[in-house]
């Protein structure tokens, strides 16, 4: 039996309460990471002493930091293109298709969701070593794209399983091609699907770090690589800096995420 809200009583707080304190656990160490970037220490100390934009400027100013920001930018934008599209065309094969080992191939799909991302990265490194793709943009999207796959799988398929396919058979009934009802009917009716599968798309491919430190090599370094390298190097507040875009570009998507789905309902 479910429980009910309204008559849990003096309950309920203490499920407010524990629900404050779990999200404070996961929220402070932003806050901190935050704050630090902010500091005019030249080390990690907190609380700060005092404030400063210095640690954004020399981010700014460092050709290596703003080198693995746009590298990390242009891999996140072609794994989101290419994920989405191949998902779309999966989803498709999988929700609309009757074929033998339809499910069998739906698992197999969703894997890399399931196993721990670091038996994933040395398979695909072992792989892309024999064929030459590590360390090259190339191999990262790739790399990535395997990662990504089943988050765009997942809310596409669900768009698709409830969108109602007569309204497909209508316009093709009405003498519109059947790539012609996809694209004019289907495709806007799962919109929010695959507006989804882009932003986990993107997401996945800009925050990853492990599958990135083994495909990365001296000359091509995603963002989290690039601090991954500078922690063990120093402790400068440049990297608090670094991390504090990489959560506010990713802030930035998911309430972007919530504000369209919010108008969309």
């Amino acid at each position: 039996m479910l429980l009910n809200y309204d008559r849990m009583g003096g309950l309920q707080w203490v499920l407010v309460f524990i629900t404050v304190l779990v999200s404070l656990f996961l929220i402070l160490p932003v806050v901190f990471i935050i704050a630090l970037s902010f500091g005019s220490s030249q080390w990690l100390v907190f609380p700060p002493p005092g404030w400063t934009l210095r640690w954004y400027q020399e981010f700014f100013a460092d050709p290596r930091w703003m080198a693995a920001f746009w590298t990390s930018a242009k891999i996140a934008v072609l794994v989101m293109i290419f994920t989405t599209a191949l998902a779309l065309i999966t989803s498709f094969a999988l929700v609309r298709g009757r074929f033998r080992g339809r499910e069998i191939l739906r698992a197999a799909f969703l894997t890399p969701m399931i196993l721990p991302v670091v038996v994933v990265a040395v398979a695909l490194y072992a792989f892309f070593l024999k064929i030459g793709l590590n360390g090259t943009m190339t191999g990262f999207v790739v790399a990535h794209m395997v990662l990504a796959l089943p988050f765009a799988i997942i809310p596409i398929s669900a768009a698709l399983a409830g969108f109602d396919k007569s309204t497909e058979d209508a316009a093709i009934v009405c003498g519109a091609s059947p790539w012609e009802a996809r694209l004019r009917i289907t495709l806007p009716s799962i919109r929010h699907g695959l507006f989804a599968a882009m932003v986990f798309s993107f997401l996945i491919s800009w925050d990853e770090v492990i599958i990135a430190i083994f495909m990365a090599s001296p000359s091509l370094q995603t963002m989290p690589v690039r601090i991954w390298s500078s922690l063990r190097q120093d402790l400068s507040p440049v990297i608090a800096a670094a991390s504090s875009l990489l959560i506010l570009l990713t802030l930035v998507l998911m309430l972007l995420a919530a504000l369209l789905r919010k108008k969309a309902n």
